[in-house]
This record gives structure tokens, sequence and C-alpha cells, in this order.
């Protein structure tokens, strides 16, 4: 592979073909399973979640390869595709669960009444209140499709569960605890089956009486920064795992993961550098050592002072702007 610097600065237009990405930067998005390394004591933490069907609450900082766990389990046990519910200071229980178009149901209601009133008032009211179908309108969350009945668990990440409000962790405690969920406005709709739509799927699920019970409690792994403290009660329903500091042997098994053939000199002393950047509190993220060795060790020709300025570019400590 040679250097290519694709943008000249000077404004001219060229037809430049671009390389392949590196693996990790490839979509849609490949699951890294193969890769992915599990540091000690985190296999025992997962089947120990596994077991109990409990949630693993796994602690660390930004980019030390917490969520890419449930890729591997996933894979290895064949549990289907991993749901992913992201969680920001807005993120609520209610919308993990369902979601409900209530204004498009009431636009589409007005549409039908006034197509139907064209035929008469009589089959213009008895039209619409037939015709009205709330399916349409409703859309099982992450959370919700994670806990619909099934033969094996499902798998959901809940990703950085610490930028949440508050209230969610005590708002999710019921339903870790008892599995179930209602939908009241299938409760209170006149048909009592009724075909809801999974989360990011076409996929659907006959839910009876507007609600939800799992059979199988799925596995669900939530993520954590460690920024904030939890309550109590919530984290005695987690198994917890904190993942530990990355040491040169840890980075050295990851990079081995990630690419062929045996670690070169400038790989050892990548992996060396960065390991004691951790060590003396530098805030840093795999990723950042991935980029650095797929750039650095992948264009012997770049120069000396390129070289250095590019590795500091790519290694630049996250908690500075």
């Amino acid at each position: 592979m040679t250097w290519r610097p694709y943008y000249q600065g000077d404004g001219k237009q060229r037809d430049v073909p671009l390389s392949d990405p590196p693996p990790w930067r490839t979509f849609p998005r490949a699951s890294q399973h193969r890769q992915y390394q599990p540091p000690d004591g985190l296999i025992d933490a997962v089947n120990a979640a596994l077991h109990l069907r409990r949630p693993l609450l796994v602690t660390g900082p930004a980019g030390s390869g917490k969520s890419t766990v449930i890729e591997q389990v996933a894979h290895e046990l064949d549990l289907g595709d991993v749901l992913r519910w992201h969680i920001t200071s807005r993120s609520t229980l209610g919308e993990a669960l369902y979601r409900y178009d209530a204004l498009g149901r009431i636009h589409a209601q007005n549409l039908q009444s006034a197509v139907a009133r064209r035929s008469g008032p009589r089959s213009g009211r008895q039209g619409a209140r037939s015709r009205d179908d709330i399916a349409p309108f409703l859309q099982l969350g992450p959370l919700g499709t994670a806990l619909l009945p099934s033969e094996r668990p499902r798998v959901l990440l809940i990703d950085e569960i610490d930028k949440s409000d508050l209230d969610l962790p005590s708002d999710l405690l019921d339903v870790l605890e008892r599995g179930e969920y209602e939908i009241p406005e299938l409760v209170r709709y006149r048909r009592q089956r009724v075909a809801i739509r999974h989360c990011n799927s076409r996929s659907t699920h006959v839910i009876e009486q507007g609600r939800v019970q799992c059979t199988q409690f799925p596995f669900l792994v939530l993520t954590s920064n460690g920024e904030r403290d939890f309550p109590p009660p919530f984290l005695r329903r987690c198994i917890r795992y904190t993942m530990p500091q990355l040491t040169a042997p840890l980075l050295r098994s990851i990079v081995q993961a990630h690419f062929s053939g045996a670690l070169t000199g400038e790989r050892e002393q990548l992996i060396e550098d960065f390991a004691d950047r951790v060590a003396a509190g530098n805030h840093l993220a795999i990723d950042q050592l991935l980029n650095a060795v797929a750039l650095l060790t992948g264009f012997p020709e770049l120069r000396d002072e390129q070289r250095e300025s590019l590795r500091e570019l790519l290694t630049r400590e996250l908690s500075r702007a």
C-alpha cells in the first residue's frame, strides 16, 4: 500500500481512486466478534449473567471495548442480531419499549372520514370506524423487542447508561425484575390481538390484550463510562464488571487480532508508548491505537516528520479539545 495524498489543497479537481478502508471502518458495519479479545474476568462475568438471567453492567472508559463483547456473545451462542439502545439525557423507558404515532393516526382517521363522507353520512361514520387500524402507528423499541416471547434469549446493548436522566435506572427496575410491560393504547383498543412491528424490522409480533411477557429473559449488556453512581436497587439487579487498565500485553493481543503477521518493531513501539501514556493517566481509546498502527506501519514511505505529526494527530488525549 502506498501513501496517497488524495487532498492537495490547491483547489484543482482530480479523479483519484480511494484505497480500501481498514476492516473496522467498512459499512455496513461488520461484527468484530472474531477480533475481540475479552480481558481477564469478563468471560466469567458474561457466563454469570447468562446463568442467572441478569443484566451485565460493564464500566470503563470510552473506547475500552465495553460494547463489543455483546457481538461476540451473540455470535458464539447464535442469538441473532444485536438490538441497540443508545442512551442520551432525553432517553425514556417508554420510547425503549414502544413508540406510538398518535398524530399520524389522527391524520389518517381524518382522511378516511373525509373520503367516506363522500359516500354518504351513514356510510361515512361506519366506514371510518371499521377501517381504523392502530397497528401501522405502533412500533416496538429495542427493549420492547428484546422482551418479546422467544425460544432463545434476544441480545440488547444499552449503551452509556450513565448519560441518562437520573430517574431512568430506577424506571428500569420493574421491567428488569418482571420481564413484562403493558401498551396502554392496545389495552383500550377494540381488537384483542394486534400485530406490531419489531424495532428496526418489518417483522411483527401479535400482542394480545396489550401485554408483553418475555419467556426467555434477554441477555442485556449495559455500558457505563463511570461518570456517575447508580442507586443500590439498580446495582443489585446487575452483574457488575469493571474493565481493567489497558496494559501492553492486552493491547498487543488486540493489535495482533486485527492485523496479520508478527508484530514489527514499529508496531511494538507504538503499543509500548500507548500503554505508557495510559498508565500515566492519559485518556485514550483502543481505536486510536488501531488507527495509528494502520496508518503509520502501513505506509513506510512517510517522512519522519510527517510520521511524528500523524502519530500526535491520531493519539491525542480524549479529555482535551
